[in-house]
């Protein structure tokens, strides 16, 4: 069952109840948000479903929560995975679980973390790296050698897929995926991964979206910096934005910018367009500085 215009939260209820749905596949927050938000069990009959599975985009703790609470017994996936390599794996949510960057999957066969120089990184070692997938590949771009030599390597003699995914391999041999290595802020010779704050700011009562970006600092080099939409239109109580995001992560990792936007922009398949809120921090000042 396929919306037969762009997404709609309403809509997409009215066909989970007409068609009996049982599995909802979504991007992330993007459409997780809007839908739980939209939800009226007394309107809508949607006891046919019984899985959520996100892809593509960062589907955070508070809104798997939300799934899980509204629907008993439902099954949250996230699942990772490019076109150059197809599926890479999947991951099931519990309740309350605490999130650090993307989803938790299992390592599948062909699956894992690399360091700068190709090598595997030994699981539980407490480094990231890059997240790779090997098995049947391509062999490279059409007329584009350089991105070419860059995404297809080789490890120990195979050929190996590198995603841009940064990722740190656990002691029992899973992947956590911590984000896109080319959305990583260096703020004071610490790594930020933007996904990571992004789930804690989203996680706030005031907050509807946010994207998380580096804004070019001459003392730290980057500070990390949020754009986000109130929710309904109200304002961000930034003293209480704050304190909540310092309840679960670290001190340099709290934005120290705030921009606050009617609406978040986003990709056509629901990604966060970092490159629009670059241009927000570079178009006005800031509404918060902390």
């Amino acid at each position: 069952v396929l919306l037969e215009s762009k997404f709609d939260a309403d809509r997409t209820w009215e066909l989970v109840e007409r068609h009996k749905v049982q599995i909802l596949i979504i991007t992330g927050d993007a459409m997780g948000r809007p839908l739980i938000e939209a939800h009226q069990p007394s309107r809508t009959d949607t006891s046919s479903l019984g899985v959520v599975a996100s892809g593509a985009a960062l589907f955070s703790p508070v809104i798997k929560d939300a799934f899980l609470d509204a629907f008993p017994g439902l099954l949250v996936s996230d699942s990772i995975g490019a076109s150059e390599t197809g599926f890479g794996g999947i991951g099931f949510a519990t309740k309350g679980e605490k999130q650090v960057g993307g989803p938790r999957v299992p390592a599948g066969r062909y699956a894992l973390v690399i360091d700068e120089n190709d090598v595997p990184v030994e699981p539980g070692s407490g480094k990231d790296g890059w997240f790779a997938k090997g098995g049947y590949v391509p062999l490279g771009y059409y007329n584009d050698p350089e991105k070419t030599r860059e995404i297809f390597r080789e490890v120990d003699g195979r050929p190996v897929v590198v995603t841009g995914d940064r990722a740190r391999i656990e002691a029992d041999g899973s992947i956590t995926l911590l984000g896109r290595g080319n959305m990583v802020i260096n703020t004071g010779g610490e790594k930020v991964f933007a996904e990571e704050v992004e789930s804690a700011v989203k996680a706030y009562r005031d907050v509807y979206d946010a994207i998380v970006v580096g804004v070019p600092d001459e003392r730290w080099g980057h500070r990390v910096s949020a754009v986000v939409q109130a929710r309904d239109g109200r304002g961000v109580d930034f003293a209480g934005l704050e304190d909540h995001v310092r309840q679960s992560l670290a001190g340099y990792k709290i934005p120290r910018l705030v921009w606050v936007e009617d609406t978040v922009q986003r990709t056509p398949s629901g990604k966060p367009d970092y490159r629009w809120a670059q241009g927000v921090t570079k178009q006005r000042d800031p509404d918060h500085r902390t």
